[in-house]
């Protein structure tokens, strides 16, 4: 593979490679460099924080103590935040890219809100065990996690009165898509679903006396269907294929569909819903390497600031600060927008956030500060944040320019940026980085993530 190709894999798998990993893989065929990334994610290790304490309370805790639950939330409340930064370190330093960057991915797919710690947890490694399984067992099993149930009213869908959200969402956000149903189909699939439910510790339950167990017809098919039934038969659609390869296709190749592409992937796909075939054939196709794809997306935030990590290794002395940041870059970890999750693409950049993310390298890593002068919705956001106690209008980062150079030694400049830059560049661009030739390689790679093209991956 040429050193464009492998920066280009190792951008949409995972956050990046270093020029020193890049050269050493340059001997190896396409075939075995996907399969190594396939081999490093086969045993995905969990999202895991201590909640041993929390566990304990909340098996003992009774719906009448009032105090201890609300204690209870205000805890589980911390915990989310600390599973939020725990999450980008692991993103940070792992070599389990392809899972991580996939649970990224099914994450903004089946998209969850949930105040519960215990139950927020096991639904992120839910998403972890599935992200290269089996289409079919993961929509299952998304489906009877108890913050999914929560998050789209399946404890309230009985037989007496169902409710329609989960069934409607399942089918417009996570399978289907828009207009390939109808309201009647919505409405049978609620029943399907009724008695769904889940205990205190987030297990699954099915409660009979909730659930209809009567004749349905979905989709052209008649049967006493149940959940999964329900699932199967969507799955029988060759347009739940097709929809679910659209959106990794605009995840991990380019925001613009080519529909020969596609279709090549939905006719993988189809046959046994293998998620991990079809991202194998994905990154080993030709058209993957086209340089058509190549430094067309814009970076995510979490892909921005994950990615600046992995060059410069850096800990927040403030993790509140980390959290404010993804705020004021549009992309707070655990914390999507609404059921539809983030759109990205362009949605990414706006006045505030490119002017946020072209200072960004200076501030994290060379403790520059941001200027207040002209009011938007960025600057007043980030008076806000400083304005107590007349604090300096900086982020307090420790950046390990250590680490930087032993694992950048042997690297020239030019090699630096041919991994860090990947779209093409303009006269004005080449021309500037001509002019920083004689700059360290610190300084010059703080110069490089502060260009307008190192927000294209």
């Amino acid at each position: 593979m040429t050193l464009q190709e492998i920066v280009h894999l190792y951008n949409r798998v995972g956050f990046g490679i270093s020029p020193s990993k890049a050269k050493e893989l340059q001997s190896q065929s396409r075939a075995k460099i996907v399969a190594q990334l396939f081999e490093a994610s086969r045993n995905p290790a969990p999202l895991e924080i201590d909640l041993s304490e929390l566990r304990t309370t909340l098996r003992g805790v009774k719906m009448k103590e009032r105090k201890k639950i609300r204690a209870l939330f205000k805890e589980s409340a911390k915990k989310i935040h600390e599973l939020n930064k725990t999450w980008l370190y692991k993103l940070s330093d792992t070599e389990q890219l392809l899972v991580e960057k996939m649970t990224l991915f099914w994450a903004n797919h089946f998209v969850c809100d949930d105040k519960n710690i215990v139950h927020f947890q096991q639904y992120q490694n839910t998403l972890r065990k599935h992200a290269l399984g089996n289409f079919k067992d993961f929509v299952i099993a998304i489906s009877k996690e108890a913050t999914m149930m929560k998050y789209l009213n399946t404890r309230q869908n009985k037989k007496q009165k169902p409710n329609e959200n989960f069934a409607r969402e399942l089918m417009e956000l996570f399978t289907l898509g828009r207009d390939r149903y109808s309201e009647k189909d919505i409405k049978e699939a609620a029943r399907a679903f009724t008695g769904w439910n889940h205990d205190l510790m987030g297990n699954f339950r099915l409660h009979r006396r909730r659930h209809d167990f009567g004749e349905k017809t979905f989709l052209g098919k008649t049967g006493n269907f149940n959940g999964e039934d329900i699932i199967e038969i969507i799955l029988q659609q060759k347009k739940c294929a097709q929809f679910v390869c659209e959106k990794i296709y605009r995840y991990f190749v380019n925001d613009q569909l080519n529909a020969t592409h596609v279709n090549e992937m939905v006719t993988v796909f189809y046959k046994e819903y293998d998620i991990g075939k079809l991202m194998r054939f994905v990154f080993t196709s030709d058209w993957f390497y086209d340089t058509k794809n190549i430094g067309t997306k814009i970076k995510s935030p979490i892909e921005f600031l994950i990615g600046m990590h992995r060059v410069v290794p850096m800990q927040f002395e403030k993790e509140r600060e980390l959290v404010y940041l993804q705020k004021l870059l549009g992309q707070h970890l655990l914390f999507p927008p609404n059921v539809a999750g983030w759109k990205g693409g362009r949605s990414w950049i706006n006045p505030n956030t490119m002017m946020l993310r072209l200072r960004l390298p200076s501030v994290l890593l060379a403790k520059g500060e941001i200027a207040l002068d002209e009011k938007g919705e960025f600057e007043d956001d980030f008076q806000r944040f400083n304005n107590k106690q007349n604090r300096q209008r900086k982020l307090h980062v420790i950046a390990d320019w250590k680490a930087f150079l032993l694992n950048h030694k042997n690297n020239t400049a030019q090699e630096l940026q041919e991994t860090l830059l990947v779209s093409p560049l303009n006269r004005g661009t080449k021309e500037y980085l001509e002019k920083l030739a004689g700059q360290d390689l610190p300084q010059y790679c703080i110069q490089l993530m502060s260009l307008p093209e190192y927000q294209l991956c």
